[in-house]
């Protein structure tokens, strides 16, 4: 049931309107090539690095990034009567949409088949990149509804293009780098406009609120997580030292080896620190949401993905 148009979310899905089609497309391609960029710089041992999103690894993250990424083009063949769109015809608060979104992304990752991190990027690459490609024809067509109010394909494109900037930073900070949008305040605008859930009326970002924090803390990030250095060089240290150890003995020799190296790589990600650290972040010419872990302006943090 449609129901009554709500004003306030009519004024938040307004905004994709006055951002426009050629700026959200290039920002949307623009954040699948800073993802492929940022997953060059892992290695072996750092796919296995914790990351801002929970308890996903980064070569979980490359994963769900994968599914997400086959998952709009499911929502865009079926529009506008896709398994999202019922989903948001239902009306349910935003905390409840985050859950169910959150079981999805659980079980649509704990499906895919075990692959290495650079795999599931390519594999995410191909599929969003095509997914840009079938954009411009459809556009303005409704994708979904939520409490009265449409969202068309552009509005969804925005949120699609806001999700692979933040991603983008989840991967960055896994590195211990960090990341910026050459334009935050687009992908800001383009978020909002495609997750009026998300946005009651007194989410209404203050002229000297810089958009991208206010993204980051709207999506339930932290703008000060960061991983531990020190972290890459010791398991560094590690694979030379095993390699050292094992260098001329039999096969069996190496593969308990390396059972130990992976073991003492999961415990130390479980226990690695969060820390603040203040480091100059990835700019350049390039320009996420994760919509399950997301709380609105104003409340406490929801961290359920």
């Amino acid at each position: 049931m449609r129901g009554v148009p709500d004003p306030a979310l009519s004024r938040r899905t307004d905004t994709v309107s006055r951002v426009s089609r050629a700026g959200i497309l290039a920002a949307y391609r623009d954040g699948v090539t800073v993802i492929c960029e940022l997953a060059g710089q892992f290695t072996d041992v750092t796919w296995l690095a914790v990351t801002p999103c929970a308890e996903w690894r980064a070569v979980d993250l490359a994963g769900h990034l994968r599914c997400v990424a086959d998952d709009y083009h499911e929502y865009l063949d079926d529009a506008p009567a896709s398994r999202l769109a019922r989903l948001m015809a239902t009306n349910a608060p935003a905390d409840s949409l985050a859950r169910k979104l959150a079981r999805q992304n659980a079980a649509e990752l704990a499906a895919l088949p075990d692959a290495p991190g650079p795999e599931h990027i390519a594999a995410f690459a191909e599929s969003a990149r095509a997914y840009g490609r079938r954009l411009p024809a459809c556009w303005d067509l409704p994708h979904h509804s939520y409490r009265g109010v449409e969202a068309t394909v552009g509005a969804m494109a925005g949120a699609a293009c806001a999700e692979w900037h933040l991603h983008a930073w989840d991967l960055a900070r896994s590195l211990g780098k960090d990341y910026r949008p050459a334009d935050p305040e687009l992908v800001l605008a383009a978020w909002r406009g495609g997750t009026p859930q998300l946005w009651p009326e007194v989410s209404v970002k203050q002229d000297d609120e810089d958009p991208w924090l206010v993204l980051l803390g709207a999506s339930g990030r932290d703008p000060g997580w960061s991983q531990v250095l020190e972290w890459s060089a010791v398991h560094r240290s590690v694979i030379t030292s095993l390699r050292g150890v094992i260098h001329g003995l039999d096969g069996v020799c190496w593969l308990l080896g390396a059972a130990c190296f992976r073991l003492l790589a999961l415990f130390r990600a479980l226990c690695v620190r969060a820390v603040r650290v203040r480091r100059g972040p990835v700019r350049g010419g390039l320009a996420g949401a994760d919509p399950v872990r997301v709380r609105l302006l104003g409340s406490g943090p929801s961290r359920t993905a």
